[in-house]
């Protein structure tokens, strides 16, 4: 095990802002995990996948752990393959595969930047497909004791854009592996536009796929030529009673009915028509083609993006009645920091 002091984070978060750590760790086998246990219950830890997600609002006076556990099997039974992926396998690369070889049920999940072991945390999503529906378990090792343990897809307690991992057991494991469950009776899911266009009787996964990565590539900038972490906020669910009550003063307000009757409506839409599509303050900016993503312009600090979103949130509140939610984790000296 070899822990660096004061470890420049910029190359290991997407959205290429500069900040330390007082110690850094790069884990790629579960051995090297194991030595690191006895730091791990003394320090301030974060497990850290592929940086995708994350924000580092201050210098980490901590133990960073990055997941490098690389590997992935699959075994066959008589309806589905189950796949059991190490935790710092690229999750593109990883759906890439897949369809290479046939599997269809991650398609639609398609270019979304991180590894498999971040993945559970936030429960990803897109186009229909959350990694809740795939999942069939998580393994990880829990820093106290140093055991190995596997929850199921029920036990990990998932939600929109949330899990066990961002709750109870937040700053207390390290995901291993990921276990995942792809039905060989495969339907694809092309509910959302711009999916719609293709025909349930015909679809292949790879077609999916493609039609997935030309539209995230159209929208979305690629952070390694323009930093950002993806969508910054959740977008919130509201009541149908005060969905329909700001539909009559914006008719083209979007909405989408959930299972227990609150409505979800886009972010993006929100913060577009509070005006601040395209902006920019200081470093940090809102992206021109997709009102949902702040970017680093190159020079932005942490304060730059941290008044942004806290700008927008508070301009979408005072038009809307609606208080946006980050996404991404907002990361603080020691630990998880707010806006």
């Amino acid at each position: 095990m070899h822990i660096l002091s004061n470890t420049p984070l910029q190359p290991f978060n997407t959205f290429g802002l500069a900040a330390n750590s007082s110690g850094f760790c790069l884990l790629e086998d579960i051995n090297t995990l194991r030595e690191a246990l006895p730091l791990a219950a003394s320090a301030n830890v974060l497990a850290l996948g592929g940086g995708s997600n994350v924000l580092f609002c201050e210098d980490y006076e901590g133990l960073i752990l990055k997941n490098a556990l690389q590997g992935r099997t699959v075994r066959e039974s008589d309806d589905a393959y189950h796949l059991h992926v190490m935790g710092g396998e690229s999750w593109p690369e990883l759906v890439d595969w897949t369809v290479a070889q046939g599997l269809g049920g991650l398609e639609n999940l398609a270019l979304i930047p991180g590894t498999a072991g971040a993945a559970p945390i936030q429960n990803i999503g897109a186009y229909g497909v959350e990694l809740a529906e795939r999942c069939e378990y998580v393994e990880f090792i829990d820093f106290d004791g140093g055991g190995l343990h596997r929850l199921s897809r029920e036990e990990c307690r998932f939600g929109y854009r949330d899990s066990i991992f961002k709750g109870e057991l937040q700053g207390k494991v390290f995901i291993t592996a990921l276990g995942l469950r792809l039905e060989k009776q495969w339907q694809p899911v092309l509910d959302y536009a711009p999916l719609s266009e293709l025909a349930y009787d015909g679809a292949e996964p790879h077609q999916i796929s493609e039609l997935v990565k030309s539209v995230r590539r159209a929208k979305l900038p690629d952070p390694s030529l323009l930093g950002n972490a993806g969508s910054f906020y959740k977008n919130p669910t509201i009541t149908r009673t005060a969905f329909d009550a700001l539909k009559e003063g914006y008719p083209d307000l979007p909405g989408f009915i959930q299972a227990d009757e609150q409505v979800k409506v886009p972010a993006a839409w929100l913060i577009d028509k509070a005006g601040w599509k395209g902006k920019r303050l200081g470093g940090a900016g809102v992206h021109q083609h997709q009102a949902l993503v702040l970017v680093n312009y190159g020079q932005a600090t942490a304060n730059d993006v941290l008044t942004l979103a806290r700008q927008i949130r508070d301009d979408v509140e005072a038009k809307f009645g609606i208080r946006l939610v980050p996404e991404i984790r907002l990361i603080g000296a020691s630990g998880e920091f707010s806006l």
